[in-house]
């Protein structure tokens, strides 16, 4: 008996503290709805009261409300005032109903390990200052509590009044048709009419119940208004029952405190039968609460050990969504391949090379090339300008190409930051990582950069004489092909730079030399167009793929604990979210250790 009362307490403490922590209402059984506990029907009262008791061993009786932490009352006529204050708060001074229950615990040896929920009574009328819906509101309210079978009904029926009319006892019936769960109650034995008694009741005669009546002798008003003690009160009832004539028999089964013993033993059998299903529910908890944990982050280390530790396993974690978006795992990578194989292109084909290799142009180019000396046998330096001239046109899609990246880049970034899950509740960490992610980015720009552009002014530095070479071994075409021919490219027919000829100062001489200098500018667009997509991967996209965070690793391995910590401040919302997810956890933990440690003995 003794270990089944500590586990009844432990019940107890287990429902205090899911009423605590909310937990209950929502969809499918939670742990309050699974542990037992007992629904008074037929006090009147306004809100619903939740009554734990809890049995101390020794010490001051005293009594606590949730809705007033840390305050004890060892003064229960302010229990009382405090039951009738704390309703009125929500119903006003009206004769209204609310269903937001008062919590109310009260640790005394006098008491058994008992959770009692006393109820507002049934009504069959309105009275003035109640709503007309005040008659089922209150049913409404009373069945929620009374519908759960873990609930024990506790149905007070007054024994002045003919059983056959309580509405305890129909409720009761309606919802508990087998009568496991309902123990029945007769009130006002002492102020039944002379020569009439309730044994009929008591003795389950006129209506049985599936556990024996209990008959109770409480305060009357004028005990009540003389501030007699319950304990008197118990003394009184005791010596009423033993000195009845008509209920003498019935003494040790009567009375108040047979009552809560009753409850109690019956309450033991339940949660014994409810154990397994108790502690299923408690794992089922526990499990949820893990992997909430695991998915808000867990606690972090004060010492700076493991704040460094943990800001390296976030960056770790940013990186590899990064990688991902980069590889292909995640979208937003190919928008890079769209900057080669669109971007690059349609940018190559806009460069004004009509207009700089145009007669006119090419003229005037070659003319200031040779100076007062016409050219002997070729314009040598009119051709390196009209070459140099036009491939310094490739230097702006080169830098546009970098600069593409570089903004797609910043966007992943971006983007890896948000979709970091373990970031998240970092907000600082992330602006961290942010800018030193964007800082390494502009110092690959800046090399990648400066890489294209080695590649445009290479091909200034050196020309393929290769090119103008096998121009004077292509043949001679027809005139057919030579329509056919694109306008851009080569002119063929026209002969290799050799000894000057009578067309010499004339257009088609000048168009033949355009003609020969697109043809190279065309075969060093098509290299350019290779290379550079090369030399901006791997030195911006490879670059972040291997360094982006390395400068921020040695300047985060540089910093004192205070700072470490600042960088890993986090939302006070998630913090007070985690706090009780951990004090959950924790009651939790120790309930189901305890309910191991006493179930089974």
């Amino acid at each position: 008996m003794a270990t089944m009362t500590s586990l009844i307490g432990l019940i107890n403490k287990i429902q205090r503290a899911c009423t605590v922590l909310g937990d209950h209402g929502g969809e499918g059984m939670s742990l309050w709805e699974a542990l037992p506990s007992v629904a008074v029907v037929g006090i009147v009262t306004r809100r619903p009261l939740v009554l734990q008791l809890h049995q101390t061993e020794g010490g001051t009786d005293y009594a606590e409300f949730l809705h007033a932490p840390r305050k004890k009352f060892t003064d229960f006529a302010a229990v009382r005032k405090e039951i009738s204050d704390e309703t009125d708060r929500i119903t006003g001074k009206s004769k209204q109903i609310s269903n937001i229950p008062i919590q109310l615990s009260i640790y005394s040896p006098n008491v058994v390990n008992l959770t009692l929920i006393d109820l507002p009574g049934l009504t069959k009328v309105a009275v003035e200052g109640q709503p007309e819906s005040i008659v089922e509101d209150i049913e409404n309210m009373v069945r929620s509590y009374v519908e759960k079978p873990s609930c024990i009904i506790l149905a007070i029926s007054p024994a002045n009044q003919d059983i056959a009319t309580s509405d305890a006892i129909k409720l009761a019936r309606e919802v508990d048709p087998s009568g496991e769960r309902t123990f029945g109650v007769l009130t006002k034995l002492d102020l039944m009419d002379k020569g009439t008694n309730a044994l009929e009741v008591l003795e389950g005669r006129s209506y049985r119940l599936q556990h024996p009546w209990v008959g109770i002798v409480n305060r009357s008003q004028a005990d009540i208004n003389k501030n007699v003690d319950m304990i008197a009160a118990r003394r009184k009832e005791r010596e009423y029952f033993e000195t009845s004539p008509e209920y003498g028999h019935l003494a040790s089964k009567m009375g108040s405190e047979y009552l809560a013993k009753l409850l109690s033993q019956h309450l033991e059998r339940v949660i014994r039968q409810r154990i397994p299903s108790i502690i299923a529910l408690i794992n089922k908890n526990i499990d949820e609460i893990n992997a909430e944990l695991d998915r808000i982050g867990r606690p972090i280390g004060v010492d700076s050990g493991a704040q460094l530790y943990t800001i390296l396993e976030m960056c770790r974690a940013f990186e590899r969504v990064f990688k991902e978006h980069l590889d292909g795992g995640r979208a937003g990578g190919d928008r890079i391949y769209g900057v080669f194989d669109h971007q690059l292109p349609a940018a190559l084909k806009k460069l004004p090379f009509d207009r700089h290799l145009s007669t006119r142009n090419v003229q005037k180019v070659v003319s200031e090339a040779d100076g007062y000396q016409p050219h002997l046998i070729a314009p040598e330096q009119g051709y390196r300008r009209l070459i140099d001239g036009s491939i310094s046109y490739f230097k702006g899609p080169a830098e546009a190409s970098v600069d593409a990246v570089h903004f797609v880049l910043k966007e992943l970034v971006r983007k890896s930051i948000a979709e970091t899950e373990e970031l998240k509740r970092f907000p600082t960490l992330q602006s961290d990582i942010a800018a030193a992610a964007t800082e390494a980015l502009e110092k690959f720009r800046d090399e990648s950069r400066k890489t294209v552009l080695r590649l445009v002014d290479m091909e200034s530095s050196y020309l393929t004489v290769e090119f103008f070479r096998k121009l004077s071994e292509q043949p001679e075409r027809s005139a057919s092909d030579k329509n056919a021919s694109d306008k851009n490219a080569p002119d063929r027919n026209a002969p290799p730079p050799g000894p000057q000829n009578p067309e010499r100062f004339s257009d088609h001489h000048f168009r033949r030399i355009g003609s020969n200098v697109s043809g190279y500018i065309g075969m060093v667009c098509d290299t350019l167009k290779n290379s550079i997509p090369k030399a901006v991967v791997y030195c911006q996209v490879l670059a972040a793929k291997r360094s982006l965070l390395n400068q921020f690793y040695a300047h985060v391995g540089r910093q004192e604990k205070e700072r470490l910590g600042k960088m890993l401040d986090e939302d006070p919302q998630l913090m007070d979210r985690r706090a009780t997810l951990a004090k959950r956890l924790e009651l939790y933990k120790s309930a189901r250790d305890e309910i191991d440690a006493v179930a089974w003995k």
